[in-house]
Parts: C-alpha cells; sequence; structure tokens
C-alpha cells in the first residue's frame, strides 16, 4: 500500500509538537482488524493527548483520536469481514495504539463494534466519545430512578460541549421536559436552549454558593466536568437524587463534605467510557441508532485533518460548542 497521511504527535525533550505526516502501515499498531477511516471526531481528551504535560500520551512517537468509523478492508478475525461498516471509540485507541487520526488504522478486535443498522458512519462519529458517555449517563441516572414519568428537574453542567449538548438531545427526545443547562457564557444561552434546554443558569452563581447544604433544586445531574462546578452542585440535589460524573475539564479534585450522601442519601455515579464492557457496548449503540438517535439535529462541523490544530485551540481556550468530526475519506 501506498504511503497515507495521519496526524503524528512526537517529543523532542520537553517540547511536545504534532503535524501531518505521509507513512505507511508499518507505523500503525498492530492488530486483527485493517480498517480504513472514514470519519473520527476530536474529544477533550485528544486536546490533552497533544499537550506537553497533558498526561495521556507516554510513548511517543502516536497518532491521536479516540475515536474512528469506517470499512474493513482486511481481518483476521472471524467475527468481521471486508467492507463490513464498524466504529472504535475508547480502549487504548490514540492513546497507548494508532488511533483514528489517520486514513487507515489497526485495531484489536475485541474493541471494533459493527456499525449499528440506521446509523451512517459520520453519524457515529457526530456521537463518538462525547455521544457514548453521554448515553451511558443518561443510562445510569435511568437506572437509579430517572425516569419521564415524574418529569424530574435534571441539571447538564457543559451544556454546550461535545457530551453535554448530546445529553441534553437525548434527555429532551426521552420527554425530559424539565432541563437546566449551565454554561459559563451569555453567548451559549441561545445554544443550549435550541438544544432542549429549559432553563439556562450560570456556572458563576453555582460556584458562589459553597454550602454544605444548599437548597434543593435538581433531581438529577449529569455532570461532564467536574472540579469546583461538580462540588457546588452536589449540595443542591435533591434527597436521594443521583449525579453522573464523566469529565474533569474543571480540575480533579472534588472538595465537598459527606452531608449531601448522609443526610440526602444522595448517589454519585462514576461514568467511564474507555474501559466500558466490550460486550455492552453493541446495546448502547443501538439506541444511538434508533430511539435515542439525535446525530441529524446535533451541533457538529465537519473539517479536515489539516484544520485540527484550530478545533484543538478551542477546545483548550474553553470556545468549542457541540462536536467537530474529521472527514478522511
Amino acid at each position: 500500500m501506498e504511503q497515507f497521511n495521519a496526524i503524528i504527535v512526537k517529543k523532542e525533550q520537553d517540547e511536545v509538537t504534532y503535524a501531518v505526516e505521509a507513512i505507511t502501515l508499518d507505523d500503525l499498531s498492530a492488530g486483527e482488524v485493517l480498517i480504513k477511516v472514514a470519519y473520527s471526531s476530536i474529544n477533550y481528551k485528544d486536546m490533552l493527548a497533544v499537550q506537553a504535560k497533558g498526561g495521556v500520551i507516554r510513548d511517543y512517537p502516536m497518532i491521536p483520536g479516540i475515536d474512528l468509523s469506517g470499512t474493513v478492508i482486511h481481518s483476521n478475525a472471524p467475527q468481521f469481514s471486508e467492507q463490513q461498516q464498524v466504529l472504535v471509540t475508547g480502549f487504548g485507541t490514540g492513546i497507548t495504539h494508532t488511533g483514528g487520526f489517520a486514513e487507515y488504522a489497526r485495531i484489536p478486535a475485541e474493541w471494533v463494534v459493527p456499525l449499528p443498522d440506521g446509523l451512517s458512519l459520520k453519524e457515529a462519529m457526530i456521537y463518538g466519545t462525547a455521544g457514548f458517555t453521554a448515553a451511558l449517563s443518561i443510562q445510569a441516572l435511568e437506572q437509579d430512578g430517572m425516569t419521564p414519568d415524574k418529569q424530574p428537574s435534571i441539571l447538564v453542567t457543559g451544556a454546550t460541549g461535545g457530551v453535554g449538548s448530546v445529553a441534553i438531545q437525548i434527555l429532551a427526545k426521552l420527554g425530559y421536559e424539565n432541563i437546566t443547562a449551565l454554561v459559563r457564557k451569555e453567548h451559549q444561552v441561545e445554544i443550549a436552549t435550541s438544544l432542549g434546554a429549559t432553563e439556562v443558569v450560570f456556572a458563576s452563581t453555582l460556584e458562589e454558593q459553597k454550602k454544605p447544604l444548599g437548597k434543593q433544586q435538581y433531581h438529577y445531574v449529569v455532570d461532564t466536568v467536574g472540579g469546583d462546578v461538580a462540588a457546588a452542585i452536589i449540595p443542591l440535589i435533591h434527597y436521594g437524587g443521583s449525579i453522573s460524573m464523566c469529565g474533569n475539564a474543571g480540575g480533579i479534585k472534588l472538595s465537598t463534605t459527606v452531608l449531601p450522601f448522609i443526610l440526602r442519601g444522595i448517589h454519585l455515579l462514576g461514568i467511564d467510557s474507555v474501559f466500558f464492557p466490550a460486550e455492552e457496548r453493541q446495546a448502547i449503540w443501538q439506541k444511538l441508532a434508533t430511539t435515542w438517535h439525535i446525530a441529524q439535529t446535533t451541533l457538529s462541523d465537519e473539517i479536515t485533518l489539516e484544520q485540527v490544530p484550530e478545533t484543538i485551540e478551542a477546545i483548550k481556550k474553553g470556545e468549542h460548542l457541540g462536536r467537530t468530526i474529521i472527514a478522511l475519506s
């Protein structure tokens, strides 16, 4: 096979750089399934992967990109065949194993998910890890008692980001009518309401409260940012309510007290999309392809590999909205 394009992250001494380079299949990590990549997507973790102290990539050089969708062109695994459409999110993709920011990817068979009926390769990446994480968060909350029949008050943090924007749309489609979006900037208000939020609050107003126990305002919370934002919200959750946590854009520390947990019996639900069991992934993607399908209305844009640095900078500055997918073929 001739050379093809990929983004390569390199490290020399303390300096990390990345750029589009021409490579061959020999530069890809080992795996049973060779995929011609159609689309990838950019996530917060991908931004960290190209930073000098991002704490994501440890072995260089590396092809980043924790998501990809495409067509199998060769498989040594019996469950996959040539021309089959597939998707990959999480595990070591783009971290310890060459990832989706390339025209070809070679992936271990156990990481690969068949593309479900009703979902295109492009739509799969409009979701990507962000959409998959949003779905896991909502599933966890529903398993913990959240249901449209009760019309609970739900708060979504990072509401115009990748996970938050998808979560709001899924919740609205499922019939939840009391969805509050947490934003930081004025221009995000209109975007959040267009996604399906019925109310918008600013993070600054919550962070000012900082009491061990506050007025009970939210039955359920989809938290995508962590840090001080999550710490400010936990005291506001109703008795017996739940908060799902999946992100750390606001910081990895959680400064709170035990009072909301022991006096109000609230539940903290940790969400991990990276090592979520392979055998259970298909069911989540089936929901995203059918009853939870909102990809066609999701806030998204499409770029080329050469345009990746612009999006990376926007994410780094907290200015990125919705989902950005990379067209590779």
